[in-house]
């Protein structure tokens, strides 16, 4: 309310003998309960102040003199300087208060920490040094005072300074009269104090203090003792006697919360301290005046009026420096640890890092922000804090440390992190935000150093990191619009680090775990690529899988992107590996799927698919599509000619596998056709020659012997140098001797002969050959063969003198005694030096042998006759019956059973001739008859033992049977004793005794002989 809207205060209160016996100060107007009048007054102050003077002047002295006095000052002062407003009052309290707002960090734009506000709060501080601030923050605090008051409108000419002066002065000239007159007035402390004030007015400030400490000393309890004592500390402080303003505020803060100067005593005892340097006292009264805002409720996140932030702001920068000075950040915290958790604890830890953000203390200022995060880590602010020690460290150009903190950024707030137990992230947008974008940072950071040559030495460590972060990024925004291209960056790296594999594991999900984007098909195809070159490093025991892996990433891309410039090429190599594979039917689909969507596609990627298809069908034995797919190959032209000849091969590989394929069947005609059609389809290729052998041999099956014939001579003309060659001879051979061309048949086995690597064939060809020459009969030929095979095979000396025995044959058909003869004494001699080499089979054709030679010297013995000259006839014919005995007796010596039995034969017959010979000798011609009688009866005893001798040696033959011998010997034996002792034997029966052994029986006739000798000899006497 102005000057033109007065508070009528009814002075006709005191002319009218109604007191008021409490008057109030200046700072009291606001607690009168008046009447409010909303008129103008002209000359109402004036008739106050009139009536008073009256009053003092005309009325007695009375118990109101003293208020009369005391009113008349206060209007004095009043008329000067005005009366204050409600609204005026409501200010000026407001002015002298504390009020603590509660900054709350938040993150703007590029996850920065200051708000508008915030930046203006420090542009502002930047612009204020340390000792401006102490100056202004700490300066003497305004209450209310005559200063304050608006002024009412002056007179034209009127000096502002000389009105106020005036009034003051005539105020304090009333109030000493007032104490002077009325030592004991009631209410003397309300004029000390409004004396003080008005001196303070007058600018008579030591005068002002004597009038504040009379005041304080005497009236403790007074109403105006907060107010008097806060300008008296105030008085104190601002001329530096911080002991006097120490006590002065101590008093006003041990009154408590109920002054309303409690608040302001606190803030100035801080500061009281804070000039000693007695940091910690200074803290615990700013901290309690924190204390007593949270206590009554204040908020501090209204930040409305302007000055209340400003004293907000001085409040934690002078905390702030405290802090500082007593070391920084740990005494922080050591500090809150003795005095308790506080809620605005974040407050002063964010006031103290901005503090040394300003003074480019960017280490202390992040320390600052680290401190409280490590002891406070599930905080709300944490994560922004963690934020701004980041951008701290950006600002002061500390990359590593920016780096280690996002680090502790990602790994405390990460989505799935402990710090989300306390809070729901869906309410922290901005921490989520930042994150992600701090992991990104952190993932281009070391990739990027990862590729930097010059950190070399830490190239694995980098790799590790870039991997843990990507990983991080993807685990934690799975569904993120970044997340293809920070997944796409992963596989990139995992291939800069030639780690196929795990390329190719993320390049796949980059290309199909996320919807369609624009690192589809490119990651696609990249995965493909990773997967080959996986392929061509994985261990050996991987390779199988890692080929698998390759066709399946391989068909997916095709599936999904058909149209991907690619496609035909990764299919194809699809095809390919599925071939390597062995998965021959979707190999052959595969390629099939080419040729059909791709007819356009390069030529070289059609032709591959045909390859497959052929090769392929080739191994699923569809021989027949195989040789199709080879024909398209082949028309298709390649400039490998080396390639195009293995295509021939193949093909012609292919219809020769058809033939095999008849042939299996049986159906060998269909066989030789196949076969046969290689000739004009691939008439150069390798297997040209088997086939045509095969083609031979299925007509020889055929019995078309005439037309195996045909390509057995073609084959020989054409591969004259073939491996084949010498079996083609034999199938040659084989054919002629079917077809009974036996001459021709002979001459195919000469050939085997020559052409034949082992003796084992050469034999058998010669041997085959020398029996198709006697089936002519062609025996020169048969002779000539004969005689090579034991030249060029004496041994085994058995089949040698086989043949050699053939060969006396021969002689001896053709009537060549000596050469007859000297081949069975070849086969004797060789027999007898054959040593271990001997055999049954050799004593049988060389003791055949002796008997053929020595057969002739029976009819010789035989020719010899006893007659006259008989003793020498006798001598002569005895001496042959003992050289024929010793011969036949040597060859029972072979052990074998024709020729022990035709020896005993005719060692038998040879006695038994001796005794007819001697029984029909010539007689002497001088003897008489008597001594011709006795003659004879002498010859007959010697002969008698002779004939004896033989039936017994005929006997000992038929022996031989019961050892299994049986020959035309012993039949002959049989038939002479058949008639030498026709009792007995014209009907034989075999004697069921058993002789011992052939050994011994072939000693008795040795006995015998040597018997007989004696027996002769003894004769001849």
């Amino acid at each position: 309310m102005s000057i033109k809207k007065l508070l009528l205060i009814s002075t006709l209160l005191f002319l009218n003998a109604c007191a008021i016996n409490q008057q109030g100060t200046i700072a009291d107007l606001r607690d009168v309960d008046i009447e409010i009048v909303d008129s103008h007054i002209d000359g109402g102050l004036e008739k106050a102040m009139k009536s008073y003077q009256q009053f003092l002047e005309k009325a007695p002295e009375s118990a109101r003199t003293p208020d009369a006095i005391r009113r008349l000052a206060d209007l004095n002062i009043e008329k000067e300087y005005g009366v204050i407003s409600e609204e005026e009052e409501k200010n000026l309290k407001e002015q002298n208060k504390i009020v603590v707002a509660k900054p709350v960090p938040s993150v703007v734009n590029n996850h920065k920490l200051e708000t508008a506000d915030k930046k203006r709060k420090i542009a502002d501080v930047k612009s204020e040094s340390i000792s401006k601030f102490e100056k202004r923050a700490a300066s003497r605090q305004k209450i209310k005072s005559a200063k304050n008051i608006a002024l009412s409108a002056l007179p034209k000419g009127a000096n502002v300074e000389d009105l106020q002066t005036a009034g003051a002065k005539k105020a304090i000239k009333l109030y000493k009269k007032l104490l002077i007159k009325f030592p004991l007035y009631e209410h003397k402390d309300q004029v000390l104090y409004q004396l003080s004030r008005a001196y303070e007015e007058l600018g008579q400030v030591e005068m002002a203090m004597k009038v504040m400490n009379q005041l304080v000393q005497k009236y403790p309890d007074s109403r105006h003792f907060p107010e008097v004592q806060f300008r008296r500390a105030e008085y104190y402080f601002t001329r530096k006697k911080f002991l006097d303003a120490e006590d002065a505020y101590k008093s006003i803060i041990k009154i408590g919360k109920g002054t309303e100067f409690y608040e302001l005593a606190l803030y100035k005892q801080g500061w009281t301290f804070y000039k000693q340097d007695l940091y910690e006292e200074a803290l615990d009264h700013f901290i309690a005046l924190l204390d007593l805002k949270v206590s009554i409720g204040y908020d501090f996140s209204q930040t409305d009026n302007p000055s209340e932030k400003k004293r907000l702001d001085d409040t934690f920068r002078v905390i702030s420096l405290s802090f500082s000075n007593l070391g920084g950040a740990d005494t922080v915290i050591s500090y809150f640890k003795k005095v308790g958790s506080k809620s605005y604890e974040s407050d002063v830890y964010s006031f103290l890092a901005e503090f040394y953000l300003l003074k480019r203390r960017y280490s202390d200022a992040a320390l600052t922000y680290k401190a409280f995060i490590d002891n406070n880590q599930y905080h709300k602010l944490a994560p922004h804090f963690s934020m701004r020690m980041i951008e701290i460290y950006q600002k002061g150009r500390f990359p590593k440390l920016v780096i280690e903190a996002k680090k502790h950024y990602a790994s405390a707030y990460g989505i799935n992190k402990s710090y989300w137990k306390y809070y729901n992230i869906k309410d922290h947008p901005q921490v989520v935000k930042f994150l992600k974008t701090n992991i990104m940072d952190l993932a281009n950071h070391y990739h990027a150093l990862y590729q930097d040559v010059r950190y070399r030495r830490i190239k694995k460590q980098n790799f590790k990191d870039a991997v843990q972060w990507y990983h991080e990024f993807l685990r934690s925004f799975p569904r993120d619009t970044l997340s293809p291209g920070i997944n796409y960056l992963l596989a990139d790296l995992y291939l800069e680090n030639k780690d196929f594999l795990a390329a190719a594991t993320e390049y796949e999900k980059t290309a199909y775990k996320y919807p369609m984007n624009e690192k589809s098909s490119k990651a696609g195809y990249a995965a493909v690529y990773s997967y080959r070159e996986y392929m061509k490093h994985a261990p050996q025991y991987q390779k199988l899988k890692a080929k698998r892996e390759v066709i399946r990433v391989s068909l997916t891309f095709v599936d999904v992107f058909p149209k991907h410039k690619k496609a035909a090429v990764i299919l194809t190599s699809a095809a390919d590996n599925l071939y390597e594979l062995k998965d021959f039917q979707l190999a052959i689909n595969t390629a099939n799927q080419l040729i059909k969507k791709y007819p356009k596609s390069k030529q070289s990627l059609r032709r591959s698919a045909w390859l497959v298809i052929a090769y392929s069908s080739f191994d699923l034995l569809k021989y027949k599509d195989a040789e199709l797919a080879y024909i398209n190959v082949i028309k298709m032209p390649g400039k490998n000619k080396k390639l195009r000849k293995k295509l021939i091969e193949n093909l012609a590989a292919a219809v020769y596998k058809q033939g095999e394929a008849a042939n299996k069947f049986s159906d060998y005609k269909l066989a030789a056709e196949h076969f046969l059609r290689i000739r004009k389809l691939a008439p150069y290729s390798k297997i040209r020659s088997t086939a045509e052998y095969d083609a031979a041999t299925a007509l020889i099956k055929l019995k078309d012997w005439k037309r195996a014939a045909s390509v057995l001579l073609l084959f020989r003309k054409m591969f004259p140098k073939h491996k084949y060659q010498a079996e083609v001879t034999k199938k040659i051979a084989y054919v002629y001797r079917e077809d009974k061309k036996y001459f021709q048949a002979a001459k195919e086995f000469e050939r085997i002969f020559t052409q034949a690597k082992t003796r084992t064939i050469q034999r058998e060809s010669l041997q085959i050959a020398a029996e198709l020459y006697k089936k002519i009969p062609d025996q020169k030929n048969t002779l000539r063969i004969y005689k090579r095979y034991v030249k060029y095979f004496p041994k085994p000396l058995e089949e040698a003198l086989e043949i050699r025995t053939n060969i006396a044959g021969i002689y001896k058909e053709n009537n060549e005694r000596k050469k007859y003869i000297k081949t069975l004494k070849y086969i004797i001699k060789a027999d007898a030096r054959a040593g271990s080499s001997r055999t049954e089979r050799t004593r049988y054709l060389a003791g055949m042998a002796s008997l053929k030679i020595i057969e002739p010297i029976y009819k010789q013995f035989v020719a010899i006759k006893l007659k006259r000259p008989f003793k020498r006839n006798l001598a002569k014919k005895k001496k042959k019956l003992k050289r024929n005995i010793r011969r036949y007796n040597k060859l029972v010596d072979y052990h074998v059973g024709d020729v022990t039995a035709a020896a005993t034969y005719y060692i038998a017959e040879t006695y038994y001739h001796f005794s007819r010979a001697l029984l029909e000798s010539e007689r002497p011609k001088n003897l008489n008859e008597l001594e011709l009688e006795q003659y004879n009866l002498i010859i007959e005893d010697k002969a008698y033992p002779f004939e004896e001798k033989g039936i017994k040696i005929h006997k000992k033959n038929l022996e031989l049977l019961s050892v299994g011998v049986y020959s035309k010997w012993i039949e002959k034996s049989l038939a002479r004793l058949a008639v030498l002792v026709p009792g007995r034997y014209a009907k034989y029966e075999l004697s069921s005794g058993v002789i011992d052994t052939i050994m011994q029986y072939e000693y008795e006739v040795g006995d015998v002989v040597a018997e007989d000798e004696k027996s002769i000899a003894k004769s001849e006497q």
